[in-house]
């Protein structure tokens, strides 16, 4: 799978208006080379370089099958169109929190993961580690691309 944004290119610098800095948005993502039997997608966004470790970005899961792209300026809300969710940010928040880091350049890791099942059975607004629980044993294939911030 190819996993990309039309936003910035791999190892780039995040825009401003995806950041704390900014309008704080998501940006657009999209992916194609999905493999035969991926019937939903999760994404998960982290800065593992943070000061308090690895901190969630972004938790997005029970995609359609169908999809290949999520448009920038997705809504906050735990529940989207097409069934898909959003789940809490380390803010505790839910949807995109954007790049904000306290000081020097940061890099944000953003992953998608192909799932062989529609949904992950989650209620919205879940917690990473109960994703990842979930996804346990359901992942097809993973692509992953890397913005850097600095503020």
């Amino acid at each position: 799978m190819l996993f990309t944004s039309p936003a910035f290119a791999e190892g780039e610098e995040i825009p401003v208006k995806f950041t704390c800095d900014g309008a704080d948005v998501s940006p657009a993502v999209e992916w194609e080379g999905a493999p035969e039997g991926a019937k939903s997608f999760v994404i998960i966004c982290d800065d593992p370089d943070a000061p308090a470790g690895t901190w969630l970005h972004w938790l997005v899961y029970d995609i359609p099958g169908p999809a290949f792209r999520l448009v920038e300026k997705l809504s906050p809300t735990a529940e989207l169109p097409g069934d898909m969710k959003q789940g809490l940010n380390s803010w505790g928040r839910i949807g995109w929190g954007g790049p904000c880091p306290p000081s020097g350049r940061h890099r944000y890791f953003f992953a998608i993961h192909a799932m062989d099942v529609e949904s992950l059975g989650l209620p919205a607004g879940a917690q990473l580690a109960d994703v990842e629980a979930a996804m346990a044993g359901h992942v097809l294939a993973e692509a992953r691309f890397m913005g850097t911030y600095e503020r």
